[in-house]
């Protein structure tokens, strides 16, 4: 899937034309659009990224998702170490992923 076919099916998620989202983010009409022959720039590939709530190497496809699943934070949790290199207690895993689900709103 390439970088115009993922901010459609964003935009489409948010029942969203390509060109109302193009002007909603002050894109040039049509830019989107040409991401099927060219490389997209940066700048809109980061204003896109902010507002999606999603990495530009998601956009890019360069990653398979670009938000975060209960099952990544569990592997992540678990493979966390204090600041000396040591496991985390239960506890501290707890607060962490406390912590994690509210902000990633899982």
């Amino acid at each position: 899937m390439n970088a115009k076919d993922r901010v459609k099916e964003l935009a489409a998620q948010r029942k969203m034309t390509i060109a109302e989202l193009e002007r909603k983010l002050n894109i040039a009409n049509g830019t989107i659009g040409k991401w099927d022959k060219q490389n997209p720039s940066i700048e809109p590939l980061n204003k896109l990224a902010d507002y999606f709530g999603v990495t530009t190497d998601y956009l890019l496809g360069r990653e398979s998702s670009g938000t975060i699943t209960e099952s990544d934070l569990s592997k992540m949790i678990d493979n966390a170490m204090s600041f000396d290199g040591k496991p985390l207690s239960e506890h501290d895993k707890e607060l962490a992923k406390a912590y994690l689900e509210g902000k990633f709103g899982l």
